[in-house]
């Protein structure tokens, strides 16, 4: 389901983080999710009962995502540096 918040509303939610940069509708990887993304640090706040939780605590990362991407340069440069 996707969520539907007055477009004023959205111009003006930031994310809480640092950057305070904008939030966009949906998730990563789900459009469609009762979420909002953080365009530059790319949090994920969840979206309940029409009200979003602008918490950091709440904030989902896409640290696993990075984890697969980082992973393999990760595992490299440890046996490079373990060698």
């Amino acid at each position: 389901m996707a969520i539907t918040l007055d477009a004023q509303l959205l111009e003006i939610l930031a994310c809480p983080s640092p950057d305070h940069a904008p939030l966009r509708p949906g998730a990563p990887g789900d459009p469609e999710a009762d979420a909002l993304t953080c365009t530059e640090c790319g949090r994920v706040y969840p979206v309940r009962d029409g009200i979003p939780v602008l918490l950091l605590d709440e904030a989902v990362t896409s640290a696993s995502d990075a984890a697969k991407t980082g992973e393999p340069g990760d595992t490299g440069n440890s046996d490079a540096d373990s060698a």
